[in-house]
C-alpha cells in the first residue's frame, strides 16, 4: 500500500508540478482572456445582473427539460465550494506562505475566461438522452465537436472515478473528521446520516438536486462569509498587515511571515496556482455538466453565469478563509488543512469556532458531493445508458460510507491524480473549439444585445441542433464526388432529340 501511495504521489508531483497542468491551465486561461478580449472584465457587470437580477430561491422546477440559469449556477458552485475552500487554502498557505493567495487570484482571474468557454461549448453541444432528458458536458463536445468518441469515453470514465467515487470519499472523510473533532460524534453516526441524506437527494433526480442547490448554496456561502466578516471586523487593525503579507509574500514568502514559513517564490506559485485551480475547477471539465442544461436565451449568458460562479468560489469564499487565518495570526508553519481553519475560527470566535467550521464544512462538502454525483451521473448515462444509474447510485453511497470510516492517504492522492488526468482531454477540446466560443460571444455582443436576430438561438432550440448541423456538414464534405467524364453523357443527345 505504501509503495502504491508513493507511486501515485510521484505521478501527482508531475501532473500538478510546474511543467504540466499548471502551465497548461494557466496558459489556456491567458489564451482565452486575450482571444475573448478580457470578457471577465468587460462583461462582469452584465454577468452580475444576469445572475442576480431575477434571483429566486423557489424558481421554476427543474426536470427533463433542464434547469434555470440560476439553478445550474448554484449546482456548479455547489461542486466548486467544498473542502478546497476551507482545507485546501489552508494547506496552500502552510506550504507556500500567504503569497500563495495572490497566485490563486491570478489563476482565478485567467480561469474565468476558460470557464466561460467551457460553459458556452456545453450549451452548444447539449443534447437529449433516450429518455428525453437534457444532458451535456465535455464528453458531448469532445465526441460531437472533435468527432472523437474514444477521447470522450476516456474523459467520461476518468470523471466517474475522480468525482463520483474517489472524490466523494474525500469529501465524506472531511465531514466525519470535522464532526468528530468538534462534537465528538463517532464516524459511523455521521457516516450513516450522510448517506441517508445523500440517498434521499439522489433518488429525487435532477429536480431535487436543483431545488437543493438553489436554496442551500446561497445560505451556506452567506453564513460562512458573514462569520468570516465578523472575525475581520473585530480584528480590523490586522487587515492591512494581512493584505501586505499576501502581496509581499507572493514575491518574498519567507520575509512576509518572519521566517515562520520557509517557502520560496516557486513554492508560493506552485501551491497557490495548483490549489486555486483545484478549487475553482476552471478547465477541469466538471462544471460544464451543470451549465449544459441551463435554460437561457443565448449560450453566452450561461458563460457569464460561469464567470460569477468562479468569482464567488475564489474571490469571496476562499478569500474569507485566507483573511481569517491571517488576521488571527494562526499561520504557524506546522498546523495545516482543516485544523488550521478551525484554529483560526476558534481564535476569532472562541470555542464556538470549531463547531462553526465543522457545520460550514459539512454543508460545503455535502453540496460538493451532490454536485459531483450529478456530474458523474451524466457520464454514466453517456457510457452505459440510463438503466445503469441505479447501480451507480448504490456504488456512490458505498464509497461515501467507506470514506466516512477510512482516511487513507492513497485515496487523497488518487483523487488528485484522477482530477488531473481528466483535465487533459477536456482542455484539448476546449482549445480546439475556441473559434466557436469567439463566434458565440461576437453574436451575443453584435446581435443579441442589439436586439437583432442572433445566430445562436435559445437553449430549447439549440438542443441537438448544433451537433446535427456540424455532422451534416462533415458528411457533405467527406462525401466522394462523382468523376466528370470528358465525353458528353448519353442524356444530352436524347435531350436534343426531344426538343
Amino acid at each position: 500500500m505504501e509503495q502504491l501511495t508513493s507511486i501515485v504521489k510521484d505521478i501527482n508531483s508531475i501532473l500538478w508540478g510546474p511543467w504540466c497542468l499548471i502551465p497548461v491551465l494557466v496558459g489556456a486561461g491567458i489564451f482565452f482572456t486575450f482571444k475573448l478580449k478580457f470578457v471577465q472584465i468587460i462583461y462582469f457587470t452584465k454577468a452580475f445582473k444576469h445572475v442576480f437580477g431575477n434571483i429566486s430561491f423557489s424558481g421554476e422546477k427543474a426536470g427533463q427539460h433542464g434547469m434555470t440559469s440560476f439553478q445550474s449556477l448554484a449546482t456548479a458552485i455547489a461542486a466548486q465550494v467544498g473542502t478546497g475552500n476551507l482545507a485546501g487554502v489552508a494547506t496552500a498557505m502552510t506550504l507556500g506562505g500567504p503569497g500563495a493567495i495572490f497566485w490563486m487570484w491570478i489563476a482565478a482571474f485567467f480561469g474565468m475566461a476558460t470557464i466561460f468557454a467551457e460553459a458556452i461549448l456545453a450549451q452548444l453541444y447539449r443534447t437529449k438522452d433516450k429518455q428525453g432528458h437534457v444532458t451535456g458536458g465535455p464528453a458531448y463536445y469532445i465526441s460531437k465537436g472533435l468527432n472523437n468518441k474514444p477521447l470522450a469515453s476516456i474523459f467520461a470514465f476518468l470523471i466517474i472515478i475522480a468525482l463520483g467515487f474517489v472524490g466523494n470519499m474525500v469529501q465524506a472523510n472531511s465531514i466525519t473528521t470535522a464532526f468528530r473533532s468538534a462534537f465528538s460524534v463517532p464516524n459511523w453516526v455521521s457516516g450513516f446520516i450522510l448517506i441517508m441524506l445523500a440517498g434521499f437527494i439522489f433518488v429525487g433526480g435532477v429536480r431535487r438536486i436543483a431545488s437543493f442547490a438553489e436554496k442551500m448554496v446561497p445560505i451556506m456561502a452567506s453564513i460562512y462569509v458573514l462569520g468570516a466578516i465578523y472575525i475581520m471586523c473585530i480584528n480590523y487593525d490586522m487587515l492591512p498587515t494581512a493584505l501586505w503579507q499576501i502581496i509581499y509574500g507572493a514575491f518574498n514568502p519567507e520575509a512576509a511571515t518572519g521566517g515562520v514559513i520557509g517557502a520560496t517564490i516557486k513554492e508560493a506559485i506552485r501551491y497557490g496556482v495548483a490549489r486555486g485551480l483545484f478549487s475553482n475547477e476552471a478547465g477541469m471539465g466538471s462544471t460544464p455538466h451543470a451549465h449544459a442544461i441551463a435554460r437561457v436565451q443565448h449560450p453566452a449568458q450561461q458563460g457569464l453565469a460561469a464567470i460569477i460562479g468562479l468569482f464567488i468560489d475564489t474571490f469571496v469564499v476562499l478569500n474569507a478563509t485566507a483573511i481569517v487565518i491571517l488576521v488571527t495570526s494562526s499561520l504557524d508553519g506546522s498546523t495545516t488543512g482543516i485544523e488550521l481553519a478551525q484554529k483560526a475560527f476558534i481564535i476569532g470566535m472562541g470555542n464556538a469556532g470549531a463547531g462553526f467550521v465543522a457545520v460550514c464544512l459539512f454543508f460545503a462538502a455535502f453540496t460538493t458531493i451532490i454536485g459531483w454525483y450529478f456530474f458523474a451521473k451524466q457520464n454514466v448515462n453517456y457510457l452505459f445508458g440510463y438503466r445503469s444509474i441505479n447501480i451507480f447510485n448504490v456504488l456512490v453511497l458505498c464509497f461515501l460510507l467507506a470514506g466516512a470510516f477510512l482516511k487513507v492517504d492513497l485515496v487523497w492522492e488518487l483523487a488528485d491524480m484522477f482530477n488531473g488526468l481528466m483535465v487533459i482531454p477536456n482542455i484539448i477540446a476546449v482549445i480546439a473549439l475556441y473559434k466557436l466560443v469567439i463566434k458565440a460571444l461576437s453574436d451575443y455582443s453584435d446581435n443579441f444585445l442589439q436586439g437583432k436576430r442572433p445566430m445562436f438561438p435559445e437553449s430549447s432550440r439549440l438542443t441537438n441542433r448544433f451537433a446535427n448541423l456540424q455532422q451534416s456538414a462533415r458528411a457533405h464534405y467527406n462525401k466522394p464526388r462523382a468523376k466528370h467524364k470528358k465525353k458528353a453523357s448519353t442524356s444530352e443527345p436524347n435531350d436534343t432529340q426531344n426538343k
